[in-house]
């Protein structure tokens, strides 16, 4: 990223600024913050046996944090046009190395616990204000021409991360290594020592870097907006996070936390609409062009989700992967979203949106389709190659779509239509994971054979019992199959507009 220098950049106040240094240290930030968000997938057995504590209460851990981010992601429209873009990522930086800090120091006892939750839960708030922030961060620092290639840059941090958190957390339990002469043990807590590290330099750091170039308002807070949002996604979500464990029937933990989370919702929206100033301007989806992209971005997020949730039990439980394994065969795709981010910001500035989204899904449906058809003796080398193909198809998308739907809005609306746009994703989120969790654990249930049949012939019941698994992942790739194709299908809505066409 060049930096103009005939024009020098000032921020808010006046004072000058160089975007490339803000850049850095808000991927920085970023990478620490989204690597906490899949880290604790593999290291859930070692937290139980480490705080004495069961499977159910050790995943709180995860569902705690994805709530709390979810919950967040709407907030940060107010607080990005309330206060100063300076102190607000001082502040949130402050946050996630309080949280992180507080999870690391927890003493290893059940009692204990409820400590390594708070630092988890402090972690996700930190989170869900940074991630948004940093998109608005790119949409003011950046003119449109330029803004798909500081989006595709930004999308290698938060694609990566996430894949690189499961992977380095399983190599990390998997024994104690020798890095550089120092000894790194197989505890649970050196999972938390490179963001800690990551996250104390850049806040550090972020008094110095960081400006004022958000444009802040002296904004009323409309407490009933802020106790509505909190609620309603807080319910809505966690009805969702607990399919997992409970099934769609369950009344108490699932439907009634849906239902009453979605009808506050519905209030939420209806009051946004009534004010003079919304809480969060939901009225940015009357934008058809905003709309589209945002839209097209469900399905690619559900498409991604088809797979990428499902494949790391496939590998464990089919071809028998420990998990540091298992991230290996995914990281190939990781990388692969790395490389392609930047570059697919690139082309949208030359190609436009409608073919860079069509050429996206059709890869991204290309290298699905092979999923629907693995088997317990297909090479791991094959499945590495497929997902690698698929994640490039979502690497071709991803960005240029965001980028596409945050252009067609003015910059002043960048905030509530940043927020609008990740709370869907974070919403679209939740409901394939426990729709697809659901539906590979129903298939597997109908499927399996009673235990009397073990007691007669063990070598069938096993045989049995690997094909209903087979059955189970098969629908879930299928459905990430589907959502690919709907997202071919769904091109035809769009215009082939490039950066600078509005």
């Amino acid at each position: 990223m060049v930096e103009n220098n005939s024009q020098q950049l000032r921020d808010e106040k006046g004072k000058p600024y160089h975007r490339s240094a803000i850049l850095a240290l808000i991927l920085l930030a970023t990478f620490a913050g989204t690597l906490m968000q899949t880290s604790l997938g593999t290291a859930l057995p070692t937290l139980m046996k480490g705080f004495d504590i069961d499977l159910a209460t050790a995943q709180q851990a995860t569902t705690w944090f994805l709530l709390a981010n979810g919950v967040m992601v709407p907030i940060s429209a107010y607080l990005a046009t309330r206060f100063s873009t300076k102190w607000l990522h001082f502040v949130s930086y402050g946050m996630l190395l309080v949280g992180i800090g507080m999870s690391y120091f927890t003493p290893e006892n059940s009692n204990s616990w409820w400590i390594f939750l708070v630092g988890r839960i402090l972690a996700a708030m930190a989170v869900g204000i940074m991630m948004p922030l940093m998109q608005v961060l790119i949409l003011n620092m950046f003119p449109r021409e330029q803004r798909a290639l500081a989006m595709g840059i930004s999308g290698l941090v938060v694609s990566m991360a996430p894949a690189i958190g499961p992977t380095l957390s399983g190599w990390i339990l998997d024994k104690n290594h020798i890095v550089l002469g120092i000894t790194i043990t197989n505890s649970w807590r050196n999972i938390f020592v490179i963001p800690l590290i990551i996250i104390a330099i850049a806040f550090v750091l972020s008094p110095f870097l960081m400006k004022d170039i958000i444009p802040s308002k002296n904004v009323k807070l409309d407490v009933w907006s802020l106790i509505l949002s909190c609620v309603g996604f807080c319910l809505f979500l966690l009805g969702f996070t607990n399919v997992a464990d409970n099934g769609w029937g369950d009344m108490k933990t699932v439907i009634l936390p849906i239902i009453v989370g979605l009808l506050i919702l519905i209030v939420f929206i209806w009051r946004q609409t009534r004010l003079e100033v919304p809480f969060l301007d939901v009225r940015v989806f009357l934008n058809k062009n905003f709309t589209l992209p945002s839209i097209a971005l469900i399905l690619v997020t559900m498409a991604m989700y088809g797979v990428e949730m499902m494949l790391p039990t496939y590998l464990q439980n089919i071809h028998h992967m420990s998990p540091f394994e298992s991230g290996l065969t995914l990281l190939a795709g990781a990388l692969t979203v790395g490389l392609m981010s930047p570059i697919s910001g690139s082309l949208y500035n030359k190609v436009g949106i409608k073919r860079m989204t069509f050429v996206g899904f059709l890869v991204l449906a290309a290298g699905t389709l092979p999923f629907v058809f693995l088997s317990s003796s297909t090479p791991t080398i094959l499945i590495t190659v497929l997902y690698a193909v698929r994640m490039g198809g979502v690497a071709i998308v991803m960005m240029p779509l965001t980028t596409s739907a945050m252009d067609a809005l003015p910059t002043e609306k960048s905030t509530d239509g940043t927020a609008a746009n990740n709370t869907l994703r974070q919403v679209s989120s939740s409901i394939v994971v426990a729709v697809l969790t659901s539906m590979t654990q129903n298939v597997i249930n109908n499927n399996t054979p009673s235990h009397h049949f073990q007691k007669a012939d063990p070598m069938a019941y096993t045989q049995h019992v690997l094909s209903a698994s087979m059955d189970g992942f098969q629908l879930a790739f299928l459905t990430g199959l589907i959502f690919a194709v709907l997202g071919i299908f769904f091109v035809i809505f769009l215009k082939n507009e490039k950066a600078g066409d509005r």
